[in-house]
């Protein structure tokens, strides 16, 4: 029985990581999209104990030390502006959410690769505007042949994305859990439609 009752009470306080904070930069926007921009409930309550952020909302529930009671932040802005990056780094992730998680041959989703327009066989570089995500069947027919060579085309020539681009694109990919009181910071500078 004393085993039961320890297992279950260190297992039930771990379902506080399930309140993470969304983090707003000092303008009340996300600082990513995509990832989402979240902290564990641990980190939100350490930045705001160091006075480095302001709590805008709040969950229902708290944690306590044998002084003090604090609700958990839901969500947090930063004192500080943190400038966005400029430059986006050629990274597989960020390659694939230009790509919008599709192959660039087929369009399907999934089991996702990437593969060199001109391949490095044939002098062909690996940098943004040589390189699309691709499925793994797409990848192998096409091999180290020319588009033309393997009767294959591209659904969007390749390019090199700006960072406003890609943070926008970040938008259309929300995480599986989407806290309510998140809702009116993620989507605030969105275009309305007419």
């Amino acid at each position: 029985m004393d085993g039961d009752f320890r297992t279950h009470f260190v297992r039930e306080p771990g379902s506080l990581r399930h309140h993470p904070a969304l983090v707003l930069n000092a303008d009340y926007r996300p600082l990513s999209y995509y990832p989402l921009s979240l902290w564990p409930w641990q980190e939100a309550i350490k930045a705001v104990w160091l006075d480095r952020v302001e709590i805008v909302a709040e969950y229902d529930e708290c944690v306590r030390s044998p002084s003090t009671t604090i609700r958990i932040p839901s969500v947090v802005v930063l004192k500080d502006y943190i400038r966005p990056r400029k430059c986006v780094a050629f990274t597989r992730f960020n390659l694939f959410l230009r790509d919008e998680f599709r192959c660039q041959y087929c369009g399907s989703r999934g089991d996702l690769t990437f593969d060199h327009v001109v391949p490095r066989a044939r002098g062909g570089i690996t940098s943004w505007e040589n390189v699309v995500a691709a499925c793994s069947a797409c990848n192998l027919k096409k091999g180290a042949k020319s588009l033309r060579q393997a009767g294959m085309s591209l659904c969007r020539a390749p390019r090199r994305p700006g960072a406003e681009e890609l943070r926008n694109m970040g938008r259309k990919f929300p995480p599986n859990h989407l806290h309510r009181s998140w809702l009116d910071y993620l989507y605030w500078d969105a275009e309305l439609e007419a």
